[in-house]
């Protein structure tokens, strides 16, 4: 007889953090849901770039001189995930409106509730700042069950979708919230560096304001291919054009309206410093692996620039669900490639090279 996931006992494959370059592939117990959770068998997850940043010791995770260490070890890792509700109580049940069977994605943040930013309402920006797959009170998702906690902030999404592209409503809500950071207008001229999945993202955000123009930077031509059909107006390869001299000779020499940082390389933001014009909006989403230096003259005495920060997908997780299920994004071309749990190793090596893939995942 096939024992049941919520058995005592039983047991599950997963990967572990063990700290900076040692992830392992571990029998583990499947985790039990206790008053208010739900038990959910991960269909898919993805592998984000800051789960390689992570993976290579970046100091924003696991601390320097200047400040401690985030990232927990002995956690699963994984915070883009989609799943199948497999075991969940009354409680939870009218929580989240779902039901056994359903499909289910959840925001990679559990807040606390009770900080100063929840209080507000602010609970992307919540102090505690436990996230999936980094912190040991919320393991992720590279694993064949996960937990939803009571604080878990969880949506339906639609079993059409296959996995991978379910999973992809993460990328996607972070990409939609750096579009609403940037109060885009009907005139702008919106410039967004880099054509990985945050990238496109922010191209599909950008053009559904309809803006004068959406123009997307990257090296790879089969990338900007892609953002065209994302709704790129036009598209820029940066290894054999200038962008601030084309964004110039379609501005009448003043710049771009607003620049939208999804690559987290520190070229991107001299870059943007540079294509912006005066009083331009500078919207920054990469994670970085190292410091950036540029000239901040620029930032105020040189152009009076607003530079904004955005962080996570506060609020728009039902819109990039929506946009997931319209059909409007190519994900056949955006979740390029799938692998088993066992490959995790691949697919980290995937997602550094850069040159391959757009979207990993891993299926469990």
């Amino acid at each position: 007889m096939t024992q049941a996931p919520t058995e005592p006992g039983r047991t599950m494959q997963a990967v572990v953090c063990h700290g900076p370059e040692d992830y392992r592939f571990e029998e583990v117990p499947v985790p039990v849901p206790g008053r208010g959770e739900a038990l959910v068998r991960v269909e898919a997850v993805g592998i984000c770039a800051s789960d390689l940043k992570c993976y290579h010791g970046a100091a924003k995770f696991w601390g320097d001189e200047n400040r401690p260490a985030w990232a927990e070890t002995d956690v699963i890792p994984g915070h883009e995930f989609t799943g199948e509700v497999v075991a969940l109580d009354e409680e939870a049940r009218t929580r989240w409106g779902v039901e056994v069977g359903d499909r289910v994605v959840a925001e990679q943040i559990v807040p606390c509730g009770e900080c100063r930013y929840c209080r507000r309402g602010e609970y992307w920006m919540c102090g505690p700042h436990d996230m999936f797959g980094f912190k040991r009170r919320t393991p992720g998702a590279m694993a064949e069950y996960m937990v939803f906690s009571p604080a878990s902030l969880v949506h339906p999404i639609s079993k059409d979708l296959p996995p991978a592209h379910a999973a992809f409503a993460e990328p996607l809500s972070c990409s939609l919230h750096a579009v609403e950071r940037a109060r885009i207008t009907f005139d702008d001229v919106v410039v967004v560096a880099g054509c990985g999945p945050i990238g496109l993202g922010m191209i599909a955000g950008a053009a559904a304001k309809s803006p004068a123009r959406v123009v997307a930077l990257d090296l790879a031509p089969e990338k900007l291919d892609l953002a065209l059909k994302c709704g790129a107006t036009d598209v820029v390869n940066i290894g054999e054009q200038d962008p601030v001299e084309f964004v110039r000779s379609i501005t009448d020499g003043y710049g771009a309206d607003v620049y939208l940082e999804g690559t987290g390389h520190p070229s991107a933001v001299l870059q943007g410093l540079n294509v912006l014009r005066k009083l331009g909006t500078f919207v920054e989403y990469g994670v970085f692996g190292s410091d950036v230096t540029v000239d901040w003259s620029i930032i105020s005495d040189d152009k009076e620039l607003d530079v904004r920060g955005a962080h996570l997908g506060p609020h728009c997780w039902p819109a990039a669900i929506r946009m997931l299920e319209s059909g409007v994004l190519p994900l056949d071309e955006i979740c390029t490639h799938q692998l088993p749990l066992t490959q995790f190793q691949d697919g980290l090596d995937l997602v550094a090279r850069g040159t391959e893939s757009i979207k990993v995942s891993l299926i469990p």
